[in-house]
């Protein structure tokens, strides 16, 4: 641990690296949870941070497109930025348009968190007051970031609550397994474990379908290039600026709290591969399509759009108006858990 750096406002955030025998390394700041870099070999040996981010506190503090945050109480989307539960109808913080995006203004991607290490890793906790954002019941967070021997990135997430809420946790990080700066992701090659995936509206909403893969540009069921479908003229894509939707994941055989496999990414120069397995029921891809050339990454180098994708396991977005999405409630007495592995390797001895 070392310090990162005073806030505008003048709190410390600090500065955490994990490493293991095998040489990779993964750091993260307690402002926001924000995994800052990820350094991991390609096929011979060679590192290169694969985690799009910035150099300076500064820079995150300036605004940015949720890079490695932890995000909440409510990632992803909620329809007119408000929900009913038990009768009474809460308004949360509209952005994005006439929705609730990400928790908030002040979510929990820049949220100062409490840090302690554990073994192989570091907890992370906050605690929500009532009302913060709009969402009802104190709620208090854990996220535990670990790194094993064998190059895989676990992060358990757990919350508790005094008052029914409603609650979806992820991490935000965008990858680009040539490297950070290094272009677009449009080579790289994407499987999705979903036979469905949740079609949205202009705005970015569910329509409350959900609707079969086949056929369409969303059938990652076997291995892709992601650039002919994030160039093609499907009207969910046009109207999204490429992907950026939830997939439903295959999870037959599976109990609940089981980890199960979600997608897959490989990288042919590199030879770079990263599995994501996780307890969740979806996975929301994004292909870096608004990112412009006014961010300038840890490599001095601009990003442009599509050079990073995000893979955010998750519940459905707008869940809490849609009732026959897997629900995302939690209440006093219950304990919310969740896991996802983002596990590292190479074509080749990885």
């Amino acid at each position: 641990m070392e310090p990162y750096g005073m806030t505008a406002d003048g709190k410390p955030v600090e500065l955490y690296m994990l490493s293991n025998a095998a040489g990779m390394e993964v750091k993260l700041i307690t402002y926001g949870g924000i995994l800052t870099a990820i350094h991991a070999p390609d096929r011979q040996g060679r590192f290169a941070n694969i985690a799009l981010g910035f150099d300076s506190l500064t820079k995150y503090e300036a605004g940015h497109p949720y890079f490695g945050a932890i995000t909440g109480r409510y990632a992803n989307r909620i329809a007119g930025g408000k929900f009913t539960l038990d009768g009474v109808e809460y308004d949360l913080f509209k952005q994005d348009g006439e929705c609730a995006l990400h928790g908030g203004e002040v979510g929990f991607d820049k949220r100062i968190w409490q840090a302690r290490e554990i073994e192989g890793g570091v907890e992370l906790g906050y605690s929500s007051p009532d009302g913060e954002e709009g969402y009802p019941g104190r709620l208090d967070v854990s996220v535990r970031y670990s790194l094993s021997e064998d190059n895989a990135l676990r992060i358990d997430y757990a919350a508790e609550t005094d008052a029914p809420t409603v609650l979806n946790l992820t991490n935000h990080s965008y990858f680009n397994l040539m490297g950070e700066g290094e272009g677009a992701i449009y080579d790289h090659i994407l499987t999705v474990n979903a036979n469905y995936y949740t079609p949205t509206d202009a705005r970015q909403i569910p329509t409350g379908e959900i609707a079969p893969v086949e056929g369409t540009p969303f059938d990652f069921r076997r291995p892709k290039a992601i650039g002919p479908g994030q160039r093609s003229a499907d009207p969910q894509i046009l109207m999204a600026k490429g992907y950026d939707h939830n997939f439903v994941l295959n999870r037959v055989g599976l109990a609940e709290g089981d980890l199960g496999l979600a997608a897959c990414v490989y990288e042919p120069r590199s030879g770079r591969i990263m599995e994501v397995w996780t307890t969740e029921p979806g996975i929301q891809f994004y292909a870096g399509n608004v990112l412009d050339t006014t961010l300038v990454g840890a490599s001095g180098r601009l990003y442009r759009q599509s050079d990073g994708l995000a893979l955010e396991t998750q519940h459905f977005p707008d869940s809490p108006n849609q009732p026959h999405f897997p629900s995302t409630v939690l209440r006093p007495g219950e304990r919310f858990e969740s896991t996802t592995i983002y596990r590292f390797s190479t074509d080749v001895g990885g």
